[in-house]
C-alpha cells in the first residue's frame, strides 16, 4: 500500500504497445488483456504497491500506440533509470516503455492534453501481406488520393463530427478541431495524419472509412461535407478496422517541459 506519511510524486511515462492482441487500453473484467492492466502490473512490481494509471486517450482493440503517455501517482523512491528498466523487464514483449519522467502535480496526461495526433496506415497492393496484417488495413485495388485530399479538407476547423462519432460515444459535445489532415503514400502505404483538439469514439476511423469509400469512388468528394452537415452517424458510412489506426502523441503546455521528450522519442513529422 501507499505510504501516507511520504508525499506522493507524480511521474509521466511515454509508452508505446502493438495493439494486436490487445482488447484495448483499458481495464476491463478480469482475464481480459488490457494494456493498462498490463503496465500497471509492471509498474506495481517496482513501486511495491498498486499503481492506477491515467492515459492521454483511450484505444480500442487491435489499435496501437507510438508514444501514449501516461501518468501514476507513488511514494516509492526510484530513479527515472530505475522505473524505466524495472517496468519494461515486467513487460509482455508487445508493451514498452519509452522514457518516465517526474512531473508537477498539477499535470494529467487526459485533461492536461491540448491536441492528439493520430495516423491511419492502408496498404494498395494487389495481394494482402502476411507481415502488415495487424499493421495496416489492406485495400484491394486503387485508390483515388487526389480525390481523398479535396474531401479531407472540408473536415479541417471546428466542426460538429456527430457523423463521425460513434452510437456509444459517451462525450458530452460533438464539438471538436481538427488542426490538419493529411494524406500521403510512401512504398504502396497510404497514411492518414491528423491532430485535433480531441477526438471522439472512433472518430478517426470512422474518417479513414469515408474518405476509403471518396477514394474508390463509391461517395462523392462532397459526402464529408454532407456528413458535416447531416450530424447523423446513420448516414456515416464504415467504420475503418482498427489494425491501421496508431495514436502517434499528445502535446501539453510547455510548463511540464514534456517538449523535449515527445521530440526526442516520438516517430511521427507531422
Amino acid at each position: 500500500m501507499i505510504d501516507l506519511q511520504i508525499m506522493p510524486q507524480r511521474i509521466a511515462l511515454g509508452v508505446e504497445y502493438d495493439g494486436s492482441a490487445f482488447r484495448g487500453w483499458q481495464t476491463q473484467q478480469s482475464g481480459v488483456r488490457t494494456v493498462q492492466t498490463s503496465l500497471e502490473t509492471a509498474l506495481a512490481q517496482v513501486a511495491n504497491h498498486p499503481v492506477t494509471l491515467h492515459a492521454a486517450g483511450r484505444t480500442d482493440a487491435g489499435v496501437h500506440a507510438l508514444e501514449q503517455v501516461v501518468h501514476f501517482d507513488t511514494t516509492a523512491q526510484r530513479s527515472e533509470r530505475a522505473w524505466l528498466l524495472g517496468t519494461n523487464v515486467n513487460l509482455p514483449p508487445d508493451v514498452a516503455v519509452r522514457w518516465v519522467q517526474p512531473i508537477d502535480a498539477s499535470f494529467h496526461a487526459r485533461f492536461s492534453a491540448m491536441a492528439r495526433h493520430y495516423r491511419y496506415h492502408i496498404q494498395l497492393t494487389e495481394t494482402r501481406s502476411a507481415l502488415q496484417r495487424d499493421r495496416a488495413v489492406w485495400i484491394y485495388g486503387a485508390l483515388n488520393i487526389e480525390r481523398m485530399r479535396e474531401a479531407a479538407m472540408s473536415l479541417i476547423g471546428e466542426h460538429d463530427f456527430s457523423s463521425f462519432r460513434a452510437i456509444s460515444c459517451q462525450a458530452k459535445s460533438p464539438i471538436r478541431r481538427v488542426h490538419y489532415l493529411k494524406i500521403t503514400e510512401q512504398e504502396r502505404i497510404l497514411t492518414l495524419h491528423i491532430g485535433a483538439n480531441g477526438f471522439l469514439h472512433h472518430m478517426v476511423r470512422n474518417i479513414a472509412g469515408v474518405l476509403i469509400a471518396i477514394g474508390r469512388g463509391h461517395a462523392p468528394v462532397e459526402w464529408t461535407t454532407q456528413l458535416l452537415a447531416l450530424r447523423d452517424r446513420k448516414q456515416g458510412g464504415i467504420t475503418a478496422p482498427p489494425q491501421g489506426l496508431y495514436f502517434v502523441r499528445a502535446d501539453y503546455p510547455a510548463q511540464f517541459e514534456l517538449t523535449k521528450q515527445l521530440a526526442l522519442h516520438h516517430s511521427c513529422c507531422i
